[in-house]
């Protein structure tokens, strides 16, 4: 067997080890994070208790539910921050696979990918959050009054805020594709109303049953969908023009 192969022993034990080290970074996140649990629960009610005006504030219904609560704002606090070393172990994982050539994208992914990771966030927090919450806010009534518990909210709006994170990985996830050579440039371009309806699709069911919103985050996705087009033009795998295109140029007179 080739040295330089590994064996599939070897890869699990990297694996393996790769995952230590991610639970690691992790834990210390969550740990450093479990002291300011408050400040970062605050942060993220931010935008809720704005949209309630002087009405604003949160209930719970279980004696340990603010514990728990607070629990798991540490721990995706820990894992937000533990993101860059998250997506290095990745690489290096997968970097072995690469030519010798390939392997220097690794500073430019782990930091694209956090850059956009983040700035999804901060888009779904800024802008989406307070407009999404002050429409579904806008349907209580003198009869009908929120009374949002904690747990309820602490998971619909970290499922929001990290479904704006992901989306917006986009541009970076076609530019792997099209440097693995599964995907072209032309075909997307091709494609491109198909790609417009799925994000339209996605948009619907990340986010929240309103019309605005989905727009929010499919306009986004659809502007970050053309930049992913032009970065595979520039760093994706070069494709070959078919037999039958350079045939119909050669073909075609020239025009005055």
């Amino acid at each position: 067997m080739d040295e330089a192969k590994m064996s599939f022993t070897s890869h699990l034990e990297e694996l393996r080890s790769r995952l230590i080290i991610c639970l690691i970074t992790v834990g210390i996140g969550f740990i450093v994070s479990y002291f300011f649990k408050e400040k970062f629960f605050h942060i993220l009610v931010l935008p809720l208790l704005k949209a309630m005006g002087e009405r604003g504030s949160l209930i719970f219904t279980g004696v340990p539910e603010p514990f728990f609560v607070y629990l798991k704002v540490a721990l995706v606090a820990g894992i937000f921050f533990s993101a860059p070393v998250i997506l290095y172990e990745i690489w290096a994982f997968v970097a072995p696979g690469l030519y010798s050539n390939e392997r220097r994208y690794v500073v430019p992914f782990v930091f694209f990918s956090s850059m956009l990771f983040l700035l999804g966030t901060l888009f779904g927090y800024y802008i989406v959050c307070p407009f999404g919450f002050k429409f579904l806010l806008g349907f209580a009534a003198y009869n009908i009054q929120p009374m949002l518990a904690i747990k309820e909210y602490f998971s619909f709006s970290t499922k929001l805020l990290l479904a704006f994170g992901f989306v917006f990985e986009l541009p970076l996830f076609i530019v792997f594709l099209s440097k693995a050579g599964i995907v072209s440039p032309r075909t997307l371009s091709r494609q491109r109303k198909y790609a417009i309806l799925l994000i339209f699709a996605t948009a619907a069911i990340l986010t929240p049953p309103d019309i605005a919103t989905q727009f929010m985050m499919a306009g986004p996705l659809i502007a970050l969908f053309e930049v992913g087009v032009i970065l595979a033009k520039i760093f994706g795998k070069k494709e070959e023009v078919p037999e039958e295109e350079k045939a119909e140029g050669m073909k075609s007179p020239a025009r005055l």
